[in-house]
């Protein structure tokens, strides 16, 4: 039997209140942690870089008084740094690269008093809604070990959903954090674009489209580790609106009913699985039973020049980070063989972009945001299924074919059709997730909730988005949601020790 055996059935607010109340030693807790990472993980191949004895070490110099102190918890491998632990993005470019920094928001995770035991799985550069890089191989769901765990926080979500930690470091940028929550049945909020920094080197997350937070099983967790890692740091190009008050007091704050626009198809690609569907009927009869106001809406916006400004931030985003990973690493520039062909065709096109092609990139998300700001005025949230369908199998993202051997040509020659072949892959990746990056290109927030599970017994989430800036609303809504659909103890299947 594994130690504690209660610890599976807190949240992160219960263990640090337990630890406060001296009910249980924060190393007691730790170690029950590990213990489940080292049992479980070898079946999920979650966490990827272990922590423990550092981890170990920070309690034994006290955990201090943060509202989450000895808590334990996971970073995700990519974008974030902690000063001597490897960071690798799912990339074998970064093999053996130690950062020599603490990021900001990390910090500010470890001034909320978490103790961090290891670091997640993420697919290479965290461009894919699939955890599958190469390098570290693929993260299996909880629920079923044949499906997807999402993508790009996949080994985060992996390992809340099977209970090796309460809450895990995600981080969203065309729905990184809300796909592994609707794949595995957790609460994944993204909040405003620039409400947690980024820095102290980087000025903003692609172009601003990314943001870094948590996956949880509650939401109490969520709107407690956003009031302890939000706000803006010195140098930030712009920030976030201030919330009025703390967001776990929303919490207990009853929500007035609400004008709910209902999105019932695709917002960016062209249809949604049956179950997809269903999940957004039901939740359209619960917001009604609730008292909310709901109608129909058709989202103002362009989606064909939305999904091409997608390929275009995505394929310029790579490219540069390739010569960051070439400049850290000491080579001239980025090395085809150190990248997954898929990733290297990403820079390769990103390398053919004109200043032109960004700039029109920018701007359509930007004229995107207008349209959705006006939306907004008539409208406090948008409700839609999270993804195009429930969680998927392995590997049918993976190049074959044709194709596999034209992105494979692309290591040695540029070739003509780069562009083209970076288009087929976004629009596929589009069919899969249609509903999430739209609000990361337009900076509200927005968060999976789950709500619905398919007959076969697979997490669907549903995706609710509120106006820029708040997500107060979003909590409020939430809460009152988990009141009436509980989830928390809707748990996978245990995880049976790998053979």
């Amino acid at each position: 039997m594994e130690p504690l055996p209660e610890y599976d059935g807190w949240d992160a607010t219960e263990v640090a209140a337990r630890i406060r109340a001296g009910d249980v030693g924060a190393r007691e807790v730790a170690e029950a942690a590990i213990a489940r990472i080292e049992r479980r993980n070898p079946s999920l191949n979650a966490v990827i870089h272990e922590t423990f004895e550092r981890g170990l070490a920070s309690i034994d110099g006290g955990v201090g008084d943060g509202p989450f102190a000895g808590v334990p918890f996971l970073l995700k491998d990519l974008g974030q740094t902690w000063a001597g632990v490897p960071t690798s993005a799912g990339s074998r470019a970064l093999e053996g690269f130690v950062p020599p920094i603490t990021t900001t928001l990390v910090q500010r995770f470890l001034d909320a008093g978490v103790v961090i035991l290891g670091k997640t799985n993420t697919p290479e550069l965290g461009m894919a809604p699939v955890t599958e890089p190469e390098a570290f191989g693929i993260t299996r769901n909880p629920w079923h070990p044949e499906v997807t765990a999402g993508g790009s926080s996949g080994g985060a979500a992996a390992a809340v959903a099977a209970g090796m930690v309460p809450v895990a470091h995600a981080s969203d940028g065309g729905g990184s954090i809300r796909i592994p929550a609707s794949h595995q049945g957790l609460f994944g909020l993204k909040p405003t674009r620039a409400r947690t920094p980024v820095g102290p080197l980087v000025g903003e997350a692609w172009f601003g489209m990314s943001v870094g937070h948590v996956v949880s099983r509650s939401v109490r967790d969520s709107a407690g580790l956003l009031d302890a890692v939000a706000g803006p740091e010195p140098g930030d190009p712009y920030a976030a609106p201030p919330p009025r008050r703390p967001f776990v007091d929303e919490l207990e704050t009853e929500v007035s009913s609400l004008r709910v626009g209902v999105v019932r198809g695709a917002i960016l690609g062209d249809g949604i699985d049956p179950e997809c569907v269903a999940a957004v009927e039901a939740t359209v009869g619960l917001l009604e039973s609730m008292g909310h106001r709901i109608r129909e809406v058709t989202l103002p916006i362009d989606r064909e020049a939305l999904v091409e400004a997608l390929t275009v931030l995505s394929a310029a985003e790579v490219a540069h980070t390739m010569e960051l990973i070439a400049a850290l690493s000491g080579r001239t520039g980025p090395e085809p063989e150190l990248y997954e062909a898929s990733t290297w065709a990403l820079g390769v096109a990103g390398r053919r972009l004109t200043a032109a092609d960004l700039a029109a990139a920018l701007f359509q998300i930007r004229v995107a945001g207008r349209r959705m700001g006006a939306v907004m005025e008539e409208l406090d949230v948008v409700v839609s299924s999270t993804l195009g369908r429930p969680p998927w199998p392995h590997g049918i993202l993976q190049p074959a074919g044709v194709e596999r051997e034209a992105l494979e040509a692309l290591r040695t020659s540029p070739g003509p059709d780069a562009t083209d072949l970076v288009r087929r892959m976004v629009g596929r990746v589009v069919e899969l997730i249609p509903n999430t990056p739209l609000f990361n290109m337009t900076g509200q927030p927005a968060m999976s909730v789950p709500l619905h599970w398919t007959s076969s017994g697979l997490p669907v989430g549903v995706q609710f988005a509120a106006r820029l800036g708040d997500e107060a609303t979003l909590f409020r809504l939430a809460a009152r949601l988990e009141e009436a659909r509980p989830w928390r103890d809707r748990r996978p299947p245990p995880v049976e020790p790998a053979a």
